[in-house]
């Protein structure tokens, strides 16, 4: 059974800066697409960015140039690294997998959710 665990999150002041982690187990393929998705209280889950099965990275244009997402292949850990961050990036941040050999998978395509970890940026 796959399982994901988000760590990290905090509450920072705007301008700062955090790093999440997602540390995945069990038999998720090696090259499996993984995405961040974050959630508002009473809003829906909205897509962060994603790291496809051939390396690439995209990301929604509100956290484009300031958030990367890395992967330590060795340690199976994937990382958000925000930067700049603002009042509107506060969040419950989730990392997702999906399977491996997609081009490019979209929301439907993760079946593997983490718990989540909160993220507050004060003003």
């Amino acid at each position: 059974q796959v399982q994901l665990a988000e760590s990290g999150g905090a509450s920072v002041p705007t301008g700062g800066s955090l790093n999440l982690s997602c540390a995945a187990s069990g038999p998720l393929d090696m090259n499996a697409c993984m995405g961040w998705y974050r959630q508002v209280q009473r809003q829906g889950r909205f897509w962060v960015g994603s790291l496809e099965s051939d390396g690439r990275t995209r990301y929604d244009r509100a956290v484009k140039d300031r958030f990367a997402i890395v992967k330590d292949s060795a340690k199976n850990i994937l990382y958000l690294q925000m930067t700049n961050l603002k009042p509107e990036d506060s969040a419950t941040y989730y990392c997702a997998a999906g399977p491996g050999g997609r081009s490019q998978c979209v929301t439907p395509d993760y079946n593997y959710w983490g718990p989540g970890t909160q993220v507050t940026v004060s003003s």
